[in-house]
């Protein structure tokens, strides 16, 4: 991140915790500035950086501001991050999202989260800033017998901005361990990539009707239910009491986020309730693809069955970007983009 200057410096080692290798990553600061929640929003804004990647540090970051105004019961204005605003954080933050991006991955699923036992500066762990960082994400902790810190706030942060909490069903592609700071054996994350195979999951899905929203604020509430962990959501024009034309909002929840969407969706809508189905649905599994073509590079998403792909589709934001760079029309880029991951595929 070229807007913190030279304040930051980073040193990547290969070390082991017990019978674990893998890789570590420190952090060398200059100095220990403690950025205002603004400038720690205006260094973001500034990067560098895919703006997917800057959306979710943004996003992170508020978590944290809302996380530590809630603890000290002042307002975000008033919050001061400490050591949280300290270039260190941000690196931390801003690059596990750009690994993200850079891995094309689109999902991200944790296991549950260990809670110890012990006591740091005189607070339970895990520390209070973890813990309503988490709080609404549908994050799962698990007791565990340790009297260590094992879930820092901005490890908190960073899953709670991404991470669903569940293990889906998964083609291996690889396996890595980043290495923790304390010598100690099994002080390691385990990543694992893979691609999503077919499955039936058990989803709810969560309805209601609006007959006096203006459609612009519908579309605002999908896109913050989306952010909010729906898997889905759409919206139907139907036809209410007294013939007055309306949506049905429908959105489709994991069981562990019902609650939080249902009550976001009446929170955030003129709504007085909500109806709830539970329901099982078939996925197909999927994986992200690079081809080249005349017109540049972009990722296709490719449909599998049985592991074996069926169908793709371009990426829009690839296929936009070439439009603007070529001048050609998106409709054709789209064409020659989904024919070349066609043919790479065999599936001409």
């Amino acid at each position: 991140m070229s807007t913190l200057g030279e304040e930051v410096r980073l040193e990547v080692r290969r070390e082991a915790r017990g019978h674990v290798g893998g890789t570590r990553v420190l952090v060398h600061t200059s100095d220990r500035v403690e950025r205002t929640l603004p400038a720690l929003r205006g260094v973001v804004e500034e990067a560098d950086a895919p703006d997917r990647v800057k959306t979710q540090a943004l996003d992170a970051i508020s978590r944290l501001a809302r996380a530590e105004a809630r603890i000290h019961g002042i307002s975000e204005d008033q919050v001061h991050l400490h050591e949280l605003g300290g270039a260190d954080t941000l690196v931390d933050v801003v690059g596990a999202f750009w690994l993200l991006h850079s891995l094309d991955v689109e999902r991200v699923y944790a296991s549950p989260l260990p809670a110890p036992r012990g006591r740091k500066d005189g607070m339970p762990l895990p520390a209070p800033a973890s813990l309503r960082v988490l709080e609404g994400s549908g994050a799962v902790m698990q007791a565990v017998d340790d009297d260590r810190e094992l879930v820092t706030p901005t490890g908190a942060v960073i899953l709670a901005t991404v991470a669903r909490f569940e293990r889906p069903a998964m083609s291996l592609r690889g396996v890595g361990y980043g290495i923790g700071s304390r010598d100690t054996p099994g002080n390691a994350l385990a990543v694992w990539i893979g691609d999503e195979v077919a499955r039936e999951t058990g989803v709810v899905l969560v309805e209601t009707s609006l007959d006096d929203m203006a459609p612009n604020v519908i579309a605002a509430l999908c896109e913050d239910l989306m952010a909010a962990g729906a898997l889905d959501v759409s919206v139907t024009a139907t036809l209410m009491k007294k013939g007055r034309p309306g949506h049905l909002v429908s959105v489709m929840s994991p069981p562990d986020l019902v609650a939080k969407l249902s009550d976001h969706l009446i929170r955030h809508s003129t709504t007085l309730g909500v109806r709830i189905t539970r329901a099982e649905r078939v996925i197909a599994g999927r994986r992200i693809i690079e081809v080249q073509t005349a017109l540049g590079s972009a990722h296709v998403k490719v449909k599998e069955l049985d592991e074996k792909p069926v169908d793709v589709a371009p990426e829009y934001e690839d296929c936009r970007r070439i439009s603007r760079e070529t001048g050609i029309d998106l409709r054709e880029v789209m064409r020659v983009v989904s024919e070349a991951a066609r043919r790479d595929l065999g599936l001409s």
